[in-house]
């Protein structure tokens, strides 16, 4: 794109574990995760308008108003937060699949408002930009901290964390998960005992309290599953329905590919430690 547009990468991530530890007063649900961020993701278009109207181009989610869009809700959110006059055209080129757990929304909503707040002159500081991504959903702070990291509360508390190099086999099974429901599920595990960063480390922390509620729920994950199993062990992450399994090599994540039906919905991405926005960012 041209006439003024700039482009910004939304990156997915992944949830290289889940837990649920309890449930707060206010009826949300204590969780501990550990984030991954990838080199794989949306692209987000962006041009300042003088006229204050945020305005979104281009394809939208079925079903998904503007108003609704988080792309949009984080420009309106930004603007007001700040007073600021000035307004945006959007467009958002969409890779991450909805639903899938791989933070595509939210992403979206994090490259907003961070690449917004350099376009608009606003310099927010990255805790006001986190502070306002989490008005837009749990996910959305650690995109715009832009660090692979171990999360806690909601998955707003976040500490950065050294993870290996590593690259991943992702499944979309096209299944677009309710959250909401797989929350109020009576077979979700809501008291897991709390996991400690080492034991993660030592690699015996990898469950998914979604996992088997969603894999009883949904024939098209659990068919994925069994296809994963053929390559590694099959993983899902957050709450919605992607999967995945990890490898220490490149090629050993290629060749695992290769194995698998060509009627899979099946690509390989890199971990990365530090976001590729917050790389556009340092360029810019």
């Amino acid at each position: 794109m041209n006439g003024g547009w700039s482009e910004w990468p939304a990156p997915a991530k992944l949830n290289l574990f889940l837990r649920i530890t309890g449930r707060r007063n206010d009826g949300y649900h204590e969780l501990q995760t550990v984030f991954r961020l990838l080199d794989w993701g949306d692209r987000i278009f962006l041009r300042s308008r003088d006229d204050g109207r945020v305005v979104r181009h281009g394809d939208r989610l079925p079903g998904v108003e503007d108003a609704a869009d988080l792309a949009v809700r984080a420009a309106s959110l930004l603007k007001d937060a700040a007073n600021c006059t000035q307004g945006a055209d959007i467009s958002v080129e969409k890779h991450i699949p909805a639903g899938g757990g791989f933070g595509g929304g939210s992403s979206d909503a994090a490259t907003v408002l961070c690449a917004l707040d350099r376009l608009w002159g606003l310099d927010m500081g990255e805790d006001r930009l986190a502070a306002l991504g989490l008005q837009l959903g749990a996910d959305v702070p650690v995109f715009v901290r832009g660090r692979s990291a171990w999360a806690e509360g909601v998955g707003e508390r976040l500490e950065s964390i050294a993870l290996p190099p590593a690259w991943y086999v992702l499944v979309d099974p096209g299944i677009h998960v309710p959250t909401a429901a797989l929350f109020q599920s009576p077979d979700l595990t809501r008291d897991s005992p709390p996991a400690k960063m080492a034991d993660f480390a030592a690699g015996t922390v990898l469950d998914n309290a979604f996992e088997t509620v969603l894999r009883r729920r949904e024939p098209a994950v659990e068919a994925v599953f069994a296809e994963l199993a053929r390559i590694g062990l099959p993983r899902l992450t957050g709450t919605g329905s992607g999967c995945f399994v990890e490898f220490a090599q490149r090629d050993a994540a290629q060749d695992a590919l290769a194995r698998l039906p060509r009627r899979l919905r099946a690509w390989v991405a890199a971990g990365v430690s530090d976001s590729p926005l917050h790389g556009a960012m340092a360029r810019l």
